[in-house]
């Protein structure tokens, strides 16, 4: 009774993760890989980083006047054009100033990692009594702490905080990814075990 409250638990937690679990496994070698990567190369990470997220703010300025332009009549469209105006302002400083900007980014970086810490902790949680969920939860509470770090060095620390923690991170959600993919097809093993036992007959 308590293995069939337990693998009913399991199929609720990883759903259709037990049949693509393969692709997570993949998704966690990559970004384990490129984490180690980026641990050489801190600088050039941290600049990167600044440049994508000036580029993204050009995006968002853009998607966000076309929508304004396209909501007439609405009473809070000079508020949408004038959020468009700073996200173009933004992205343009980054992209001009990268080294300046790293030093704000930085606290962007901080926030993310505590958020994501937080949603990892609940996920590893939510996998209480399956394989790997401590571990989860375990990538969770690095991850908070790698987010408090960055905010003890800023911002002195700003050209190479960012870019040594992004790779940290990667390296955490890798290794949290194939945790999670293995558990998973832990899970989709002992379905396939029990779907060809014959009932009343205990496995070999």
């Amino acid at each position: 009774m308590e293995d069939s409250n337990s693998q009913t638990i399991q199929k609720e937690v990883f759903g259709e993760v037990k049949r693509s679990w393969g692709w997570m496994l993949a998704l966690g070698v990559v970004m384990l890989i490129l984490g180690f990567i980026g641990l050489g190369m801190t600088f050039s990470l941290t600049i990167a980083s600044v440049l994508y997220f000036g580029v993204l703010l050009l995006f968002g300025s853009g998607f966000q006047l076309v929508d304004a332009f396209k909501s007439k009549g609405w009473k809070s469209v000079s508020l949408h054009v004038l959020m468009a105006v700073f996200y173009l302002i933004g992205g343009f400083v980054m992209i001009a100033d990268p080294v300046g900007s790293s030093v704000w980014l930085t606290l962007m970086i901080a926030a993310m990692l505590i958020a994501a810490g937080l949603m990892r902790i609940i996920m590893g949680f939510q996998m209480r009594g399956s394989k790997g969920w401590g571990w989860v939860a375990f990538s969770g509470v690095l991850s908070i702490l790698l987010g408090i770090m960055v905010f003890m060095k800023w911002p002195a620390s700003g050209l190479w905080v960012i870019g040594m923690f992004v790779a940290i991170e990667l390296i955490i959600q890798g290794w949290s990814s194939i945790t999670i993919a293995l558990a998973a097809k832990a899970t989709g093993d002992d379905d396939s075990m029990h779907t060809n036992t014959p009932s009343g007959a205990a496995p070999a």
